[in-house]
C-alpha cells in the first residue's frame, strides 16, 4: 500500500495515476474540504481514500497504518495559500514533521517527499521550511527520495504567473537571459514513482529539471514560434523584486517574491547523471507550448 499526501493536487493526482497504471495500491490522504470532483476521480481510479489533515496526528496516523510508502507533494504554494489551513507554518513546517513522525511510528519503509532545487536558495520561509523538513527526513531511520524540481512548466508558464501565452502577454522577473531546467508535472511524478524501485534514488536528493535550460525569454520566442504570433513582455527589474521581498508583511508573500527572485537568477539543472540511473523522457518547453496552444489560432 503507498500513501500520497497531496493527491487532489496537480503532481499528488499525477502520481496517483501513474501508480494506479503500475497495478500498485493506493491510499489518498483527502482533507474534509477538497473538492468532490477531484474525490471522486481519485475514487474512479480505484483508490483508497482516507479522510484527514496534517493538523490532525490522530489522522495521520491512521493513514499511514499498514503502508509501505508515502509519497508526499503537499505544499502551502501561494496559490492555495489559507492562512491558519494551509500555511507554511501548519503545512510545511509542523505539518510535514508530523507526517514523517506519523510514517515512522507506523513502519513504513520509504518516504517520498517533494521539496524544491537546491538552486532556490536564497533565505525566506517556505525555502527555509522545506530544508528544515529535508533535514528531518533524513534523521528519520527512514529509506528516503528527496525530489528537488525546479519550475514546474504548469505553475510559471501559465497566466498564475504572469505567462499568458494565450493572451499573448508576459512578464519575465529580472534580465530574463538567465537559464531555468523548466519540468513538468507528470515528469516529476515519473520520477516519484519510479524512485520506489530504484536503488540509485534511495536516501538522496535528487535535483530534476527538463531536457535543458531554457531562459524566460527563450521561452517566451518558443511560444511566440508555435503560437505565430509576438507576445507583449513586461519586464520586472531585479531592484522591483528586492524591493517586493523586503515589503512583504507575511510568510507567503515573502515567500513568493523570493521565489520570484531565484527564478530571476536562473535555475540550470544538469540532468545526464539522473537519467542514466533513471531512464525517462523529459518534456521540453516547446512541446508543453504545443499542448498550452493546441487550440489557439495562430495570427500575426
Amino acid at each position: 500500500m503507498i500513501l500520497v499526501v497531496g493527491a487532489t493536487g496537480m503532481l499528488g493526482g499525477e502520481v496517483c495515476r501513474q501508480l494506479t497504471v503500475k497495478g500498485e495500491t493506493v491510499r489518498a490522504l483527502v482533507r474534509p474540504t477538497s473538492e468532490p470532483v477531484k474525490v471522486a476521480a481519485l475514487k474512479q481510479l480505484g483508490i483508497e481514500i482516507v479522510a484527514g489533515d496534517l493538523r490532525d496526528p490522530a489522522s495521520l496516523a491512521q493513514a499511514c497504518r499498514g503502508v509501505s510508502a508515502v509519497i508526499t507533494t503537499v505544499s502551502s504554494m501561494p496559490f492555495s495559500y489559507v492562512p491558519g489551513e494551509n500555511d507554511i507554518r501548519t503545512t510545511d513546517t509542523d505539518g510535514a514533521a508530523g507526517l514523517i513522525a506519523a510514517a515512522r511510528a507506523a513502519g513504513v519503509s520509504h518516504f517520498v517527499y517533494t521539496s524544491f532545487s537546491r538552486n532556490i536558495d536564497d533565505p525566506f520561509p517556505l525555502r527555509d521550511a522545506k530544508r528544515a523538513t529535508e533535514t528531518i527526513l533524513r534523521t528519520s531511520g527512514m529509506r528516503y527520495t528527496i525530489l528537488r524540481p525546479s519550475c514546474f512548466m504548469e505553475v510559471w508558464l501559465t497566466p498564475a504567473v504572469g505567462f499568458d501565452a494565450a493572451g499573448a502577454k508576459v512578464t519575465i522577473y529580472g534580465t530574463g537571459e538567465a537559464g531555468i531546467s523548466y519540468i513538468a508535472v507528470p515528469d516529476v511524478a515519473t520520477f516519484a514513482v519510479r524512485s520506489l524501485e530504484t536503488p540509485a534514488a534511495w536516501n538522496v536528493a535528487l535535483e530534476l529539471g527538463g531536457p535543458s535550460a531554457v531562459s524566460q525569454a527563450e521561452a517566451v520566442r518558443l511560444f511566440e514560434r508555435v503560437a505565430g504570433r509576438s507576445f507583449e513582455i513586461t519586464h520586472v527589474p531585479m531592484e522591483a523584486l528586492a524591493a517586493q521581498y523586503e515589503a512583504a508583511t507575511d510568510p507567503m508573500q515573502r515567500s513568493f517574491a523570493g521565489l520570484m527572485r531565484c527564478v530571476a537568477n536562473g535555475d540550470p539543472i544538469d540532468m545526464s547523471g539522473t537519467l542514466q540511473a533513471i531512464p525517462a523522457r523529459l518534456t521540453g518547453v516547446e512541446e508543453f507550448a504545443e499542448r498550452v496552444l493546441g487550440a489557439v489560432p495562430a495570427h500575426v
